[in-house]
C-alpha cells in the first residue's frame, strides 16, 4: 500500500504542468516576455510613422510645386533671328512665374505664329513678347553691313542668327587686299540675313558687327572675304 502511494504521488507530480517560458509561476504573461514582445513590435512602429510622415510630406511638397503653375509657350527647337514661327517651333510648359516675368501664355500660340523671332534664342527657351517681332536692329554700338562672298567662300549651313568670322583672303599677288586688311585679319558678326544675288552666283550676306568692324568690312571689295561659321555658344 505504501508503494502504491508512493507510486501515485510520483506520477501526480510528473504529471503537473511546467510553467510555459513566457508566463510566471502564477500564470501571467512575465514582464521579460512583454519586454520582449515591446522590442519586436518597436521596429514596425516607427516604420509606420515615418512612411505617413513622408506620405503627408510628399502630398504637401506636390500640392506646394505645382500650384500656380501656368501653361506657358517655349520653344522646341533652336530658332534664329528672322525664322517664322510654325506650329512646330513650339511646345508648352507649365511654370511658376514670380511677379514682372513676362511669359506668352499657351492659349496665344496663335499671336506669334507666323511671326519672325526678333532674336535668336535655343531649344527650351521660354518665349517672350520681346522674342518674336521685327528685330530691334541695330543695337547700340554696332551696326549691319552687307558682303559679297562668291561660291565656296561661305558654308551653305549658314543662316540667320548664325555666329561667324569673317576673314579677309589674300586679294593680289602681292598678298595684301585694296583697303590694306592683311589676309588673315578677321572679325566676329551675326548673320542676319543671306539673299542670294542673282546670276552672278554671289551671295550677299547682312552681318551684325560694331561700328568699326562695319566700316573695315564695308571697305573690303567682293570676293575677298571668307566667312567661317561657328558654334552658337562661341568658339571652342
Amino acid at each position: 500500500m505504501t508503494s502504491t502511494d508512493s507510486s501515485a504521488g510520483g506520477d501526480s507530480a510528473a504529471g503537473k504542468a511546467r510553467p510555459v517560458s513566457w508566463l510566471d509561476p502564477s500564470g501571467s504573461p512575465s514582464r521579460s516576455a512583454a519586454r520582449r514582445g515591446r522590442v519586436r513590435r518597436l521596429p514596425h512602429l516607427v516604420a509606420g510613422v515615418l512612411l505617413v510622415v513622408l506620405c503627408v510630406g510628399g502630398a504637401v511638397w506636390w500640392t506646394t510645386s505645382t500650384q500656380d503653375r501656368v501653361p506657358v509657350l517655349a520653344l522646341a527647337k533652336p530658332a534664329p533671328l528672322g525664322h517664322v514661327l510654325t506650329p512646330t517651333d513650339l511646345r508648352t510648359i507649365d511654370v511658376s512665374a514670380g511677379p514682372g516675368v513676362a511669359l506668352i501664355p499657351a492659349g496665344r500660340a496663335a499671336s506669334v505664329l507666323g511671326r519672325p523671332m526678333a532674336t535668336s534664342l535655343g531649344a527650351g527657351t521660354l518665349l517672350t513678347p520681346d522674342a518674336v517681332g521685327a528685330a530691334a536692329l541695330p543695337a547700340v554700338g554696332r551696326a549691319v553691313v552687307a558682303v559679297v562672298v562668291k561660291p565656296g567662300q561661305a558654308p551653305p549651313e549658314m543662316a540667320a542668327g548664325a555666329p561667324v568670322t569673317v576673314v579677309a583672303t589674300a586679294a593680289t599677288t602681292a598678298g595684301t587686299s585694296a583697303t590694306g586688311q592683311a589676309p588673315g585679319t578677321s572679325w566676329r558678326a551675326t548673320v542676319v540675313g543671306v539673299t542670294p544675288a542673282g546670276t552672278e552666283q554671289t551671295t550677299v550676306v547682312s552681318l551684325e558687327i560694331d561700328t568699326t568692324g562695319a566700316s573695315q568690312l564695308a571697305q573690303v571689295p567682293a570676293g575677298q572675304l571668307a566667312l567661317v561659321l561657328q558654334p552658337a555658344g562661341g568658339e571652342r
